[in-house]
């Protein structure tokens, strides 16, 4: 095997046994099976490469395009060009599925589900790493270096991990560290010459074989295990100087603590992220069946949790601290003995296709009979899954509360307490000027809090001329509330979140609800809650009664019964008759009926691809001409390293086409001719040199050449066409030298090889004449203006003039 294939094969194992110390951090650890796999073909790229042999740059540059296609066929087959090429919208499915994987990555604990998002950080963190240490170690030859990113591989892997066998992923790193050096130190060796070590060594240091020789060949091999020391010993000192990051995947992030574990967090993550990657269909697949004694069918919600932080590009949930889940549920805060409250009995079977952390609970939960790991979150009521557990196939049994407040009680609600008030409260500064002053406008001549919120729904979903409209682009910052509220055109996602911040800026304390709407009534009595029930609603908390549901979209879910005008404070509601709109679409979402465009549809807006809780983009989406743009820019990437074949086609086309009768002509088609062979031999590995004559020249180009007889008397019928034409009084035209031509370049490429007349075609060395042009044109600019001197590998070699 050669020097590079040692190094290859060297710098492929040592990547893949560092990206064993990311196994213990999930499960299943099928992902390095495929990890290990593209990994392997790009090595194989930059080893095809080197044996062309490609420059450097152009070996790391086909490398890293392999990689980019290799993940896009992995993870974005469906979104891609041809299934291939990573189109905008394969490129947005990715970046789609990054922030998920970085969502899952806060939320889970240790092992964490193997999750596409979470495969993909792993697949192409791995398939980085490898580019970087194949570029380092086997490119530009430098094996020591490549330690570095293998060493920032193992230490997040030491720095998460948590087990008493960390000590043999580290030996297994290491191992493959020193592997990499030993085959370094072998090619280094192996440039020298073979070494003779078997000879006894004297007693004065001297050896019966060639000692000076030895001892220089073996100085690289010393200087290389130095050096592999070195980063050894930092690798044992960098994971114990790292803080302790225990609980979630990214430490105090994690949805619990791990197992046997009393503290952790959660974070603001995605509540619907398996619906989304599970059950993206455009159909309303159920997801949840519930049975309830409830009886006001029509109200009730089941939420998932709730977004309380608005930092001026989307709405998130804070990161909480977590428990064990008590028997018996805390009272709901700011709820007095006053208000009504009857407790309601339900039970749940959630579809074993849907699976996510968040466990869907009717508001407020007062007891939760659920089997399996799920801690609980006090602020926002939350139960949320522990060490990968998911609500699949889940069965479970909720007492909730069913509160009764009358506009009375709410209009004559208490202080809201100061820390409460200043957290719920709080509006980004890029808040447009025009949501406070809408809603003072809307709420003026309410004289309290409850008032104003009720004049803040009617003016959404009643009087103020809003539509509900699925066509609309989604976004949740605050460029998407201001043209939400010109336009008055969205769903409920714009609907909840901008009555939600017009609460907060008149002193309201709100928030927005994440969940599903009560669903469609069975024949056995029994609700089916669908893809198309999901919902998001705001809350908004009032001293006495606490957080409280308002419903401003319209045509989809119930209004409270409190919010009407002289409404009764109890239901008389028939239980076995839901709300008459209750099985209508209700994703937060464009519905995926035929109502939905064709290009959100395409853009996985319909149906549940766009849940409430996601980072939702801020801008209304990507324009035509970005689109276009993108697309540009991946044909001009994928087309660049081509770009010197074609400049070196069209020269050859030139150069041999060239025709007329006089002198000059003559002479410029006998010149261009035996440019085009000199350019022939360049690329095939016998650089020009001006300083010979046509004769010497052709000489030395069919040495070096090693062209056969016929390939070699063509060689020199131009040499003595250029001679002629050059110092004959009258130059004189010499018929066949287009031929002659093609015969040279036909035996060069013969006499090389495969691997030579490929590179010859694919990277010819002659191209880099455009750069000398280009070099020519700008000396000129030089006097005029003052420029940099240009890079020394742009300069023309010694003797080389073109």
């Amino acid at each position: 095997m050669s020097g590079h294939g040692r190094l290859a094969l060297g710098a492929f194992a040592a990547t893949l046994m560092a990206a064993c110390a990311m196994l213990p951090l999930v499960d299943p650890v099928t992902w390095v099976v495929q990890a290990a796999f593209l990994l392997a073909v790009q090595c194989g790229v930059g080893a095809l490469g080197r044996r062309v042999p490609l420059p450097r740059l152009l070996t790391v540059t086909a490398q890293a395009l392999v990689m980019v296609l290799l993940l896009t066929v992995a993870f974005a087959r469906e979104q891609a060009v041809a299934g291939v090429l990573p189109g905008p919208q394969a490129v947005r499915h990715l970046a789609d599925l990054l922030t998920a994987g970085g969502d899952d990555v806060g939320q889970y604990a240790i092992p964490a589900p193997a999750t596409p998002g979470i495969r993909l950080m792993l697949v192409g963190g791995v398939l980085l790493v490898g580019l970087l240490v194949d570029t380092l170690a086997v490119t530009f030859r430098s094996a020591a270096p490549a330690g570095l990113p293998l060493l920032a591989l193992y230490s997040v892997a030491a720095g998460l991990a948590d087990g008493a066998a960390d000590w043999l992923w580290f030996m297994l790193a290491a191992c493959g560290y020193l592997l990499l050096l030993l085959a370094e130190g072998r090619d280094r060796l192996s440039q020298w010459g073979r070494v003779f070590a078997g000879a006894a060594r004297s007693r004065g240091g001297s050896s019966g074989g060639l000692d000076a020789t030895g001892g220089r060949a073996l100085a690289p091999v010393r200087t290389g295990r130095r050096i592999g020391v070195l980063a050894l010993g930092i690798a044992l000192v960098v994971p114990a100087a790292l803080p302790a990051l225990d609980g979630g995947l990214l430490g105090g992030t994690g949805s619990g603590g791990g197992k046997g574990g009393g503290g952790g967090t959660i974070s603001a993550v995605n509540p619907l992220v398996s619906l989304q990657d599970n059950l993206n269909q455009p159909d309303n697949r159920q997801v949840i069946s519930y049975r309830t004694d409830a009886k006001s069918p029509g109200d009730f919600y089941l939420r998932i949790l709730a977004l309380d932080r608005f930092n001026g590009n989307e709405w998130r949930a804070s990161t909480r601290g977590l428990r064990d889940v008590p028997k018996r549920l805390p009272t709901p805060a700011g709820l007095s003995g006053s208000v009504s409250v009857t407790e309601v009995r339900s039970t749940f079977s959630a579809s074993s296709s849907y699976r996510q952390t968040y466990l869907p609970l009717p508001y407020p939960a007062a007891e939760v009979r659920i089997g399996g790991r799920w801690r609980y979150e006090p602020e926002g009521r939350t139960l949320v899954g522990d060490d990968g557990e998911t609500t699949g196939g889940a069965q479970y049994t909720v007492t909730s509360l069913d509160v009764q407040p009358t506009s009375e009680q709410l209009a004559g609600a208490g202080a809201v307490p100061a820390a409460l008030l200043r957290e719920y409260t709080e509006v980004p500064e890029s808040l447009p000027g025009v949501v406070a002053q809408r809603a003072e406008e809307v709420t003026k001549g309410a004289s309290n809090p409850y008032e104003r919120a009720v004049k803040l729904q009617d003016y959404f979903a009643s009087n103020g001329g809003f539509t509900y409209d699925t066509s609309v682009d989604s976004g949740t910052g605050t460029s998407a509330i201001a043209r939400f509220l010109k336009d008055r055109r969205g769903f409920c996602v714009h609907f909840s979140f901008t009555m939600a911040a017009m609460a907060r800026t008149l002193g309201i304390p709100a928030r927005v609800a994440v969940g599903f709407t009560p669903g469609t009534a069975q024949a056995d009595g029994s609700y089916s809650v669908g893809l198309r029930d999901a919902h998001a609603w705001p809350e908004l908390y009032f001293e006495g009664i606490g957080w409280t549901r308002f419903e401003p979209t319209p045509t989809r879910g119930s209004v409270p019964t409190y919010t009407l005008p002289d409404a009764p404070s109890d239901d008389t509601a028939d239980p076995a008759r839901p709300e008459a709109d209750a099985s209508a679409p209700v994703a937060p979402t464009p519905s995926a009926s035929d109502s939905c465009p064709a290009q959100m549809r395409k853009q996985g807006e319909c149906g549940p691809s766009a849940v409430p809780g996601v980072a939702a983009p801020t801008a209304p989406g990507t324009p035509t001409g970005t689109l276009f743009g993108v697309a540009v820019a991946v044909v001009l990437v994928l087309l660049l390293p081509l770009l010197p074949m074609y400049w070196r086609l069209r020269a050859r086309a030139r150069r041999l086409g060239s025709t007329g009768r006089t002198a000059a002509d003559t002479t410029a088609r006998t010149l261009a001719v035996w440019q085009e062979i000199n350019d022939t031999a360049w690329d095939h590995g016998i650089p020009p040199d001006e300083a010979l004559t046509p004769r010497r020249a052709a000489e030395r180009l069919v040495r070096l050449g090693r062209l056969d007889t016929e390939a070699a008397d063509a060689v020199h019928r131009v040499a003595g066409a250029v001679e002629q034409v050059l110092y004959a009084p009258e130059p004189r035209p010499v018929p066949g030298l287009v031929e002659d031509a093609r015969a040279v370049r036909t035996g060069l490429g013969l006499a090389a090889g495969r691997s030579a007349r490929l590179r010859a075609l694919v990277a010819p060395r002659s191209a880099v004449r455009v750069v000398w042009a280009l070099s020519k044109r700008r000396a000129a600019l030089t006097g005029r203006f003052r420029l940099p001197s240009r890079p020394a590998w742009a300069r023309r070699p010694s003797r080389q003039e073109g």
